[in-house]
């Protein structure tokens, strides 16, 4: 290819197209054909009749549910608002009940509905559906937290994107403290829009802060630490991260028991799923989970204080290398000249400094491609 223009160019394509096939197949690998995958549920009554119902009903599902029994209708419901399972079916001649928490997940609770209803029937009687704990009137599905992740996501890496490339001149100290900043704001962006703005959070506002904050925070440390190796590249990175893996893992739309093993894995321990699911046990389950997935949030956020460490210390030592590696001017020659030539104070070259100035510029468009 003899255009180095049009090379240059073509090189800076690699970026869109890796995203675009990197979405596509996190997106579509996630949502597009979600299926039963050892959903929990539960089976209430401590009879004989109800082991069997129970064994049948596994029996027939086979790896799609995972069913247990259950004493009591009440132990049921602690289940539920523990989220150790979906549903729970009441059996009965007259009146089955299938009990369910949609605001654990709709979704879940529209999965266990499809599964039961043709049991009820099976039975001759109708099935009752009970929500024991039901989202806000405001947010019905109870999707409302998954769209807030995403705002809160953009707002942080989309930082990272603006430290990264406009900061750069900066010391890392100053980064990390703008860092801490922007983190705190956005979480009040989030918890804005979740409070005030959609009316998603009717109480425990100042908890919803204090978890946007600790999730953005991770991002944006994570994200100021790796542009120091990763350049351009960074966001790309981040991407990867924080929408790819983060959205798709997060239980905002599918509980990890409607995906595949991949993102039911990543549920787990990924800092998406630690957000929602976070959120969710303040407003809708007592803050029962809610230490352990503030937990997982401190654990990223540990591990982007620990990269942004490592970042410093490389900065300091290339910085230190550079400026021992400089030579010294000799006595009586001006700084930047070179021995025996007399410097020309009216002459000033930017020569040198477009093309930083140019590469910086392209850099920093470079990484805004992915907001």
């Amino acid at each position: 290819m003899r255009s180095p223009a049009l090379r240059h160019v073509l090189t800076h394509l690699i970026t869109p197209l890796l995203m675009c096939l990197g979405m596509g197949l996190a997106y579509m690998g996630a949502f597009v054909t979600p299926e039963p995958h050892h959903l929990p549920v539960a089976v209430v009554g401590s009879a004989p009749e109800a082991k069997v119902f129970a064994q049948t009903v596994k029996d027939a599902a086979g790896e799609e549910l995972d069913v247990r029994t259950v004493a009591t209708r009440g132990d049921a419901i602690h289940l539920l608002k523990s989220r150790a399972v979906t549903g729970a079916y009441v059996p009965s001649a007259k009146a089955p009940e299938l009990l369910v928490a949609s605001a654990a997940s709709d979704m879940g609770a529209t999965a266990v509905e499809k599964v039961f209803t043709p049991v009820a029937a099976g039975q001759g009687a109708p099935l009752k559906v009970t929500d024991v704990a039901r989202p806000v009137a405001d947010d019905p599905t109870g999707q409302g937290l998954f769209f807030l992740l995403i705002a809160v996501s953009i707002g942080s890496y989309a930082s990272v994107a603006a430290l990264g490339a406009a900061g750069a001149a900066l010391p890392m100290r100053v980064r990390a403290l703008l860092a801490l900043g922007v983190s705190a704001v956005v979480g009040g962006i989030g918890a804005l829009l979740a409070g005030p703005v959609f009316h998603l959070a009717h109480h425990d506002l100042a908890g919803v802060w204090g978890m946007a904050w600790l999730y953005s925070a991770g991002i944006l440390f994570i994200g100021v630490g790796l542009h120091t190796f990763l350049k351009r590249w960074t966001t790309l990175t981040m991407m990867v991260l924080f929408v790819m893996l983060n959205f798709t893992s997060s239980g905002g739309l599918f509980r990890p028991e409607l995906q595949n093993g991949f993102f039911g894995t990543l549920h787990a321990f990924w800092n998406g799923a630690g957000f929602v699911e976070g959120v969710r046990s303040l407003l809708y389950f007592a803050d029962d989970g809610l230490a352990r997935d503030a937990g997982t949030l401190t654990v990223w956020l540990l591990a982007g204080l620990a990269v942004t460490a490592v970042a410093a210390l490389y900065e300091r030592t290339r910085r230190t290398g550079q400026e021992a590696a400089r030579p010294e001017p000799a006595p009586g020659t001006a700084p930047g000249t070179a021995p025996g030539v007399t410097a020309e104070p009216h002459r000033v070259s930017a020569g040198p400094a477009e093309p930083a100035a140019g590469q910086e510029a392209e850099e920093e468009i470079e990484e805004t491609v992915g907001v």
